[in-house]
């Protein structure tokens, strides 16, 4: 009965983390259309005021986009203490079921891919219990959400374009844009 019902939880929550991918596609392909749409219309209109806001909707759409990262990766605490509490009741009995180990399967896998393991993966472990071959201040909840490259790209390139663009317009570097 407990195994239903975590089993049941996990992939409930594998669920909710793949909704939070498409709603985080969602926002990257609002941010680029917006980013971009300021960048050509501040070249079409010869208006620097334009580059201002395609950096300034980089800048949002970046945090709106870390912060809903965040979000997302708070699920996989409870995601891998199911895949632990299941290890550890199937290795009290024989079972023809394996434990799910997805969230487990992203921290094994650069070992198998150096060669330190080559058999059955080894149970899951909670966070905070390092690999053999991991420093263990490195682990995935250190990192900023917002410096991750699949969060903050492209945001970083129309904040930096942008911004690049409205201080040359600003400065006079940008002759044939008017100012506003």
């Amino acid at each position: 009965m407990t195994e239903d019902f975590l089993s049941k939880e996990y992939f409930a929550l594998v669920d909710i983390v793949k909704d939070f991918d498409q709603r985080l596609l969602t926002m990257k392909g609002w941010g680029v259309t917006l980013s971009l749409a300021a960048l050509g219309l501040g070249f079409q209109y010869e208006h620097y005021g334009l580059f201002l806001v395609a950096a300034l909707s980089g800048i949002g759409f970046w945090t709106i986009e870390a912060v809903t990262k965040r979000h997302q990766m708070r699920h996989y605490v409870r995601m891998r203490e199911i895949e632990v509490r299941m290890s550890e009741l199937n290795s009290t009995k024989i079972s023809d079921i394996p434990t799910p180990q997805i969230d487990w399967s992203w921290d094994i896998a650069p070992s198998y891919f150096r060669g330190l393991y080559k058999d059955s993966p080894p149970p899951p472990k909670r966070y905070g219990q390092s690999l053999p071959d991991e420093h263990p201040s490195l682990s995935f909840f250190d990192i900023k959400p917002w410096l991750l490259a699949h969060v903050f790209l492209p945001h970083v390139i129309s904040v930096v374009v942008g911004g690049l663009l409205f201080i040359l317009g600003i400065t006079g570097g940008l002759h044939n844009i008017r100012n506003c």
